[in-house]
């Protein structure tokens, strides 16, 4: 942040267009990722009262180890939410205005009322298969949408970002602590890197996508890139195992979402044979696993060393010898958790 961050604030919005000259707001900073600064800014004076969601990048992370990351990629995630909007209709947020110059944009607000956050759902035990496969069917829409396009593929060449926001904190810091893991976690990351098909999400956590009553809205693209779909598809499924330490009462029910979340995404893959996808997946599941223990962003529910042990334990067996299918991991962890 600038030494005057509500004038810089006014500056952009400003810019934008969504603040006339001597109107005055208020701002009210939500929740978020660690990543961004998010407020909601209301104007003062409107009948009826506007409000909408403020979001600016942040060049260095709000984690504890030292992750900094380009503020371009702001500009990456308000393509993404206008394109997954025109391919799955209301799938996103509106954009309703963006500052490249301050690494910011702003979007319609959305009342968490009637959107509350995926993640919390399932915390509280409202677990919808549904939902999962709603998920899973938008996600499909915006890979099937964008696949072997050369134009998506020029918009979204930042190679750069999702190297140091997702392949180095999650894969490549990971394989430093697991040096008999390293190898593998390496091509995992080069296999990522090079893989070209799709525009890609990045970061597809419950905490990202709301549940409305029409279906899924995402949000948070900041690691938007065009490259290999196979993340996204891991990379929500690794949060489904995880909730199993998290509300392990419910473990039956998670699974069932990861079982949705494959099996719908899987049945919607047109550009490429289903097992190659369904493979690469698999294959990337225990770098992610591994890496929400031992990478850069660890799962801040997951505390106890037993449970850490148990990740461990089967991310490496599946490192060490890697499967094609997505039931292989899944029943592995399960049998993992009703032995414990």
């Amino acid at each position: 942040m600038t030494p005057n961050p509500q004038q810089d604030l006014r500056i952009a919005l400003e810019r934008m267009g969504l603040l006339r000259p001597g109107e005055t707001f208020s701002a009210e900073t939500l929740a978020g990722g660690v990543s961004s600064d998010i407020l909601r800014v209301v104007l003062n004076g409107r009948a009826p009262e506007i409000s909408f969601c403020f979001k600016r990048a942040l060049a260095k992370l709000k984690v504890a180890a030292d992750w900094r990351a380009p503020v371009e990629r702001n500009h990456a995630e308000a393509e993404w939410l206008r394109l997954a909007h025109t391919l799955a209709p209301r799938s996103a947020p509106r954009i309703l205005g963006e500052d490249a110059q301050a690494g910011a944009f702003a979007m319609e607000y959305l009342d968490p009322a009637a959107h509350p956050v995926w993640k919390n759902e399932l915390r509280e035990g409202s677990i919808s298969i549904e939902t999962a496969a709603a998920v899973a069917r938008v996600i499909a829409a915006v890979h099937a949408g964008t696949a072997n396009r050369a134009d998506v593929a020029r918009r979204f060449a930042y190679d750069h970002v999702f190297h140091q926001i997702r392949l180095e904190p999650y894969l490549l810091a990971t394989a430093e602590k697991h040096p008999d893991c390293a190898a593998r976690l390496h091509e995992l990351a080069e296999t990522t890197a090079r893989t070209k098909l799709a525009l890609v999400h990045g970061d597809l956590s419950p905490k990202n996508i709301l549940v409305a009553a029409h279906g899924p809205i995402l949000l948070d693209a900041e690691c938007a890139w065009y490259g290999d779909p196979a993340f996204d598809l891991a990379f929500c499924l690794n949060h489904m195992l995880l909730k199993c330490l998290w509300r392990p009462q419910w473990r039956e029910r998670y699974l069932a979402c990861y079982d949705a979340l494959g099996s719908t995404y899987l049945a919607r893959v047109d550009w490429e044979p289903r097992a190659a996808t369904e493979a690469r997946v698999a294959q990337l599941l225990p770098g992610l696993f591994l890496g929400r223990v031992d990478g850069k962003s660890p799962a801040e529910y997951l505390t106890d060393e037993q449970d850490k042990a148990r990740v461990r334990r089967v991310a490496r067996r599946f490192l060490l010898r890697p499967a094609e299918r997505l039931a292989s991991m899944r029943d592995a962890w399960n049998s993992e958790l009703k032995g414990a």
